[in-house]
């Protein structure tokens, strides 16, 4: 067993970590850049080491201060948490060159999901459903003209290297390619230095629907249902729930053990999310991220798992806890992302943290780094808690979300806390009654 591992992350996440070393008798180590000396984590885990300034560049992505931050505490693991370099493929190698254990998927798997065309040819190979599109990269406007009329208006160019809504253009009809196309290919450039794109049916009123996997890298796999995540800003999630309330159990079933099949026919480690678009009753794989969720917790609410604890689990060589047979749903779970940020534009908005209360309860749980007197630095993501839920059923969790909501306290800075008081106030909601677009035009009706 591990007897010290390193987390190459920061904020919730990092304590999200720290605290499932914890449990597993585990000592935890906390990287941070100068801005992050005060931080939760760091006063949280056993060790910490500084590496580096304020800039991500320079420290949270610095591959050798991580490295050698290992190496001055002994610890023998690394756990990258989500974003900076959880699913950086060459991260991974130089970690495991350096005979350290990288707690998640091999940089194999890692590099073929992280190229969205590679990823979507193995994905149909795994035999896993697809959006009809393009056999790979476009290179040209006029064979993305011809594409568009072979598989029909509206279509989406993304870059191959996108991510996170940006490279990503819609064209309504043919007289929009020619500027959608030359915007995605110069998105895609400057965003990740590659400008290959490729293109996909566009999908009018789809659903964000994403599979929970979860693999022991030795031909062994589960899936752990569905969450919806449909309601998104600009391609970015801001309210997640498990199960999906649009999803039946035999479409549950038959999506997860496709899943299930395809993550350990490729022998893949550790936890991943397939992700698809789901329209009528159809489901259309988009991505896999190879790491854990921002979401995970709504995942874990419902099955009584801890995803973290499973993750050094199989990293130390060891089985999974459990099997598909012992997974069943328990009630319903949702999670809000708080943000600190000004609305209507959603403005970043960092500052000193004058007064904080997390709410409590019942089927409450906060995951934030949060804490009287705490300086948000505006170097980093904006993202400062999860409020997660759980009830017997939607409408408890629902209810639940409303009286927490009611309960959090975030004084000092603005934050995303009135939005979600609002949704609770719409039928579609609570009915469930929604798509990937909803929220867009409900901002550009309620806040715009």
């Amino acid at each position: 067993m591990f007897d010290k591992i390193l987390i190459a992350n920061r904020g919730e996440i990092a304590l999200r970590v720290i605290r499932a070393c914890r449990e597993m008798g585990i000592k935890s180590v906390a990287v941070h850049s100068t801005a992050d000396a005060d931080a939760m984590h760091v006063r949280m885990a056993d060790e910490s080491v500084c590496i580096g300034p304020p800039s991500g560049t320079e420290s949270y992505l610095s591959i050798p201060a991580i490295i050698a931050a290992c190496e001055v505490t002994g610890a023998q693991a690394i756990h990258p948490g989500y974003g900076f370099l959880s699913e950086n493929a060459n991260f991974v190698q130089i970690v495991e060159d350096h005979g350290l254990t990288f707690i998640g998927p091999t940089a194999e798997h890692i590099r073929v999901m992280g190229d969205k065309i590679t990823a979507k040819d193995t994905m149909k190979d795994l035999g896993v459903p697809c959006v009809p599109g393009s056999d790979g990269g476009v290179p040209d406007l006029a064979a993305a003209k011809r594409i568009g009329e072979e598989i029909g208006y509206p279509v989406i160019i993304k870059a191959t290297a996108g991510g996170g809504g940006r490279g990503m253009k819609v064209a309504q009809t043919a007289a929009d390619m020619e500027e959608a196309f030359r915007t995605a290919r110069a998105e895609g450039k400057a965003a990740f230095g590659n400008d290959e794109v490729y293109i996909e049916k566009y999908l009018t009123t789809p659903r964000h629907i994403e599979i929970q996997v979860f693999g022991d890298g030795k031909g062994k796999a589960v899936h752990l249902g569905e969450r919806d995540c449909s309601l998104q800003r600009r391609h970015q999630k801001v309210f997640e729930e498990a199960p999906g309330p649009c999803i039946t159990p035999e479409e549950r079933a038959a999506i997860g053990k496709v899943c299930a099949d395809a993550v350990a026919k490729i022998n893949y480690i550790g936890a991943g999310t397939i992700e698809f678009l789901y329209e009528n009753g159809e489901f259309y794989f988009i991505e896999m991220n190879t790491r854990l969720q921002v979401e995970h917790p709504v995942t874990e609410s419902i099955f009584g798992v801890d995803l973290v604890r499973e993750q050094i689990r199989v990293a130390e060589g060891m089985p999974m806890s459990f099997s598909q047979e012992d997974l069943e749903i328990n009630g319903h779970s949702i999670e809000v992302r708080i943000n600190a940020e000004k609305l209507p534009n959603f403005a970043p908005c960092p500052g000193k943290i004058t007064q904080f209360h997390a709410p409590g309860g019942l089927g409450v749980r906060m995951d934030s780094a949060l804490y009287d007197g705490y300086s948000i630095p505006p170097y980093y993501d904006s993202l400062i808690g999860k409020l997660i839920v759980h009830g017997r059923d939607r409408a408890e969790a629902l209810a639940r979300l409303d009286r927490a909501l009611g309960e959090l306290i975030v004084d000092g800075v603005d934050t995303t806390l009135p939005l979600f008081t609002a949704l609770l106030q719409e039928d579609d909601i609570h009915t469930g009654n929604y798509n990937i677009h909803w929220l867009e035009k409900w901002l550009d009706a309620n806040m715009g």
